[in-house]
């Protein structure tokens, strides 16, 4: 945003993501404290003399697992934002280091609409915007299908009609 001097002042991008992304950053957390926690339960049940010393971190890992799956994807979504302008795609993403990306039009390269299996699931997808930075592609994670489809297109329309050569 320009104010009146010709500087720029950075403000949050006003989009949130979609709400069912809570729900699949939940389930990627448990999905990844699950398999070590059942692979040192068995083992323990599995092994006699080493019972204790496998049961325990299991205990532990599926304790600090079960707060971080309830917390971080709060915490994720409340500090995760997303907007485009017809200048720029702006993305905020961060839980203990906020990290502000903003990609101006003229050097997007390509935009990606990703699903993966669990994406697919909730009916959500990933648009990733290409830029010719050495700092890589910014994503924007947790968007509704329809919407990140509709973004797709919406980046490909005003990147084709703005000026430059994305290098």
């Amino acid at each position: 945003m320009t104010t009146g001097e010709g500087t720029v002042r950075l403000r949050p991008p006003r989009n949130t993501l979609d709400p069912r992304a809570v729900r699949w950053w939940r389930t990627r957390c448990l999905l990844l404290t699950a398999a070590p926690v059942a692979v040192l339960a068995v083992l323990g049940l599995l092994i006699g003399p080493a019972r204790f010393w496998l049961l325990l971190p299991a205990a532990i890992l599926a304790v600090l697992g079960a707060g971080g799956t309830v917390l971080l994807p709060l915490w994720w979504y409340r500090t995760h934002r997303w907007e485009v302008t017809q200048e720029a795609v702006y993305v905020r993403t961060g839980l203990l280091r906020q990290e502000w990306r903003i990609a101006p039009m003229s050097r997007i390269q390509t935009v990606d609409t990703v699903r993966g299996p669990l994406e697919q699931l909730f009916r959500l997808a990933t648009v990733t915007v290409t830029t010719a930075s050495a700092r890589g592609a910014i994503r924007v994670e947790g968007l509704d299908h329809t919407t990140a489809a509709e973004l797709a297109e919406r980046l490909t329309r005003i990147t084709r009609s703005t000026p430059g050569d994305a290098t």
